[in-house]
């Protein structure tokens, strides 16, 4: 059985300089060090630690909408055998974004962002359905994202 990796122990500066990036990801190291109380060299070099440890990451997050991938949709996976090795398998799609193990109904939940239902379809068929040990599958199409945010905190 693989072994948690520690969580991170944030102080209450770090926790603030990472609540101020998601706020707005593209806020000067100045503008953070006068929120926080740090100089700017001292929040670059902060965020530099916690970006090089894995604690956060700065990324641009589009629309898939706005880039002409109009069909999202999530989809659920029973699996024989190891599911890892089909979370891989997963997870090297160019139109999957996101893959989790789970418990209970699904062994695996993946979400896709393709141009179409006919992309959708093809990728079912031709490439998840194909993998080994893919039992079954079930699409849940999205017909509106009403939520998503990236901001759960640091606690």
């Amino acid at each position: 059985m693989g072994t948690k990796p520690r969580p991170s122990q944030l102080d209450d500066t770090s926790k603030a300089i990472i609540e101020q990036l998601q706020d707005d990801g593209r806020r000067s190291y100045a503008e953070i060090g006068k929120a926080v109380g740090l100089s700017e060299a001292a929040v670059r070099q902060r965020v530099q630690k916690l970006t090089e440890s894995g604690v956060m990451q700065i990324v641009a997050v589009t629309d898939p909408l706005q880039l002409g991938f109009y069909r999202q949709a999530m989809i659920g996976l029973k699996v024989s055998g190891d599911t890892r090795v089909v979370a891989d398998a997963l997870a090297k799609m160019p139109s999957v974004d996101y893959v989790v193990l789970t418990a209970g109904t699904f062994d695996i939940l993946a979400e896709v962002v393709c141009e179409d239902d006919d992309d959708l379809i093809a990728l079912l068929n031709s490439e998840i359905r194909q993998l080994k040990g893919v039992q079954s599958t079930e699409t849940f199409v999205y017909l509106k994202l009403h939520k998503q945010l990236y901001n759960w905190g640091t606690r």
